[in-house]
């Protein structure tokens, strides 16, 4: 009996200290990042010997890790995306100040309107042309800060990419570990949180989702089901970046059109997947980055360049408005088209028979431009664009059109009409016109300052040689990045009595030029496009130009405002997520201090049956 008891208490003194060890390791690490408490699992032996130190195990709670990933990600995500739109909503300045976009379109407004009142004045005259010049500089220096953004976000890309397969080959690594350790090796715990930290870490960059294996490994996969790693096997993931990106530079799943780098895994057979053109990234710093350069940038491109057409264009072109016409049963519209230019897109409402309706846009062109012309690069992305070939000149104009327009439609020369003016015309029993519209450009070059009208070129192209600016499609969309573009006529910078005389013969009093710039950008409604996103995400935008850039500006604040509160939210939730992973899975140091008081108390129990044993065997010794 006293053999039985020296074996019991001396195993228990073992288990004991192995337990009171395992408790000095968890206060040691109780502020370690990522470490989980440690248990020890006791087992009984055969025999009547007592216990043996068992297994060594860690208190994870998988739903609350589980949860903490989704955090993770989740907040990586809006903070990025958070800290994105307030640089961004920086760009345009604070609303109100003289420097800001609102405050030098409003001095620009002032000083045409100072003009109207004192044409005669140089003063006035050269305050305009250098008001004009700062909302040029003003709108072309935004537009480059949003490029200078998203080349900062294709920098990050490469660099998180890189980050993150190197965490997903630690992962498969550890994997390969683990799975040849033994469960009752201290060692083996250790293991187990370099890689839950690792994974914990890679939630920054992406989501991905743990599937725990019976051989202690674990399989990591895309939200959309793609593995990244299968036991000791990781993918590895490349970034192809572009270094510095222009407003032309965007997302396609072409490769072949495509202007910014994309993210590829590549598995271990060899397969390689686009992991953003089948969209399995949707959180973390990666997804947000991508959302960011592909979506937000691009649509704050598209507002800039809108704006910067509208002040182009208002001041340039002047309305054409279709009048209602009939004739032999046939309904539809006379429109003046005389002077139509190269991306003076003509607008005609159809409906069908079923009343469903659609806009028809006749795109002209020279013969340079794509076809098809894609309609999201136009004001109404649900529109038909067809292009229509004016190199032939006026008296070719009808007849292109209703080439395109094809059966169905009859297209004549407005009879009595000016020489540009067209009569359409449809059954109206099959597919009626509801409407014909457009906007020409009356100037034919920057030089062009005496049209004969108040329509002035007073902003130009300066990446075509500072030409007059259409919204021409030849050789591609001119609309796109002409934000950068925006440059004051050097015509009228050269001399701005410009601004005044229209005729050659006009008096150096009269305000009519004035008053018409004046009008056209504080009158005159324009149409802006769907892709601006100015208003709803499938309908163009009506609005005069203050009032389009004054909805820009409202618009920044208001989504950078969005994703600080967003970001906040998630903060919050991370935040509860991480106190609840620590609670469940985290070291207290009131409970490990307490639960070392248990284990003295067992060790000195176990040490006073060592003791009476000791002393049993002594007594029989001793007979």
């Amino acid at each position: 009996m006293s053999l039985n008891a020296l074996n019991t208490s001396t195993a228990g003194l073992q288990v004991t200290q192995a337990a009171i060890g395992l408790v000095s390791q968890n206060v040691a690490n109780s502020g370690t990042a990522g470490y989980v408490k440690r248990v020890l699992n006791p087992i009984s032996t055969l025999g009547n010997s007592g216990v043996a130190t068992g297994t060594i195990s860690r208190t994870l709670d998988a739903v609350s890790l589980k949860q903490l990933r989704l955090e993770t990600a989740g907040a990586a995500y809006t903070g990025l995306s958070a800290k994105v739109q307030g640089q961004l909503d920086a760009l345009y300045g604070t609303p109100g100040s003289s420097a800001a976009l609102d405050g030098v379109m409003n001095s620009f407004t002032q000083s045409l309107q100072a003009l109207t009142s004192d044409p005669t004045s140089a003063a006035s005259r050269a305050s305009a042309v250098s008001a004009a010049r700062t909302v040029a500089t003003s709108i072309s220096g935004i537009a480059q800060g949003v490029q200078d953004l998203r080349t900062g976000l294709e920098a990050q890309l490469g660099s998180d990419v890189s980050s993150a397969s190197t965490l997903l080959s630690q992962v498969a690594a550890l994997n390969g570990k683990i799975a040849g350790a033994s469960k009752s090796e201290p060692g083996t715990a250790d293991l187990l949180d370099q890689r839950d930290q690792a994974i914990n870490t890679l939630s920054q960059y992406l989501d991905v989702q743990v599937s725990d294996q019976a051989d202690g490994s674990v399989t990591l996969l895309t939200a959309s089901g793609a593995t990244l790693v299968d036991h000791g096997a990781a993918a590895s993931l490349a970034f192809d970046g572009r270094g510095t990106l222009s407003a032309e530079a965007q997302y396609s799943a072409d490769p072949s059109r495509r202007g910014v780098g994309t993210v590829t895994a590549t598995t271990p057979a060899g397969a390689k997947i686009d992991l953003v053109a089948t969209g399995a990234i949707r959180s973390g710093s990666i997804a947000a980055a991508v959302s960011l350069r592909d979506d937000t940038l691009v649509q704050a491109q598209r507002q800039l360049d809108d704006l910067a057409s509208g002040l182009s264009r208002s001041l340039s072109d002047r309305p054409a408005t279709g009048q209602a016409a009939a004739a032999g049963g046939l309904t539809g519209f006379d429109i003046d088209l005389t002077g139509l230019q190269a991306g003076n897109a003509v607008t005609l409402g159809v409906r069908n028979a079923a009343g469903m309706g659609r806009n028809l846009i006749l795109m002209p062109t020279n013969g340079a431009a794509p076809d098809p012309i894609d309609p999201g690069l136009t004001d109404d992305p649900t529109a038909l664009v067809v292009p229509v070939d004016i190199s032939g000149g006026t008296s070719t104009l009808a007849a292109g059109i209703g080439a395109v327009l094809g059966t169905g439609f009859t297209v004549t020369g407005t009879p009595g009409g000016a020489a540009g003016s067209v009569r359409i015309l449809s059954d109206p029993a099959g597919l009626a016109l509801t409407g014909a519209s457009a906007s020409v450009t009356v100037p034919t070059s920057a030089t062009d300052t005496k049209t004969g009208s108040g329509q002035l070129a007073l902003f130009v192209d300066a990446g075509t040689g500072n030409g007059v600016f259409t919204g021409s499609f030849e050789g591609g969309s001119h609309l796109t990045g002409f934000a950068q573009r925006l440059a004051v006529n050097p015509a009228v910078a050269a001399d701005s009595s410009t601004l005044v005389d229209y005729a050659g013969t006009t008096s150096s009093g009269d305000t009519a030029r004035p008053q018409v710039l004046v009008d056209a950008l504080t009158n005159r409604t324009l149409t802006f496009s769907a892709a601006c996103g100015i208003g709803g995400v499938s309908a163009p935008r009506s609005a005069t130009v203050v009032g389009f850039a004054q909805s820009v500006i409202d618009a920044r604040g208001a989504a950078s405002a969005e994703a600080q509160g967003l970001d906040e939210g998630q903060q919050i939730a991370l935040s509860s997520a991480q106190s609840r992973f620590g609670k469940e899975s985290g070291v207290s140091v009131d409970e490990e201090m307490s639960r070392l008081i248990q284990l003295q108390t067992a060790y000195s129990a176990n040490a006073r049956v060592l003791t009476a044993a000791r002393d049993m065997l002594d007594t029989l010794l001793r007979i």
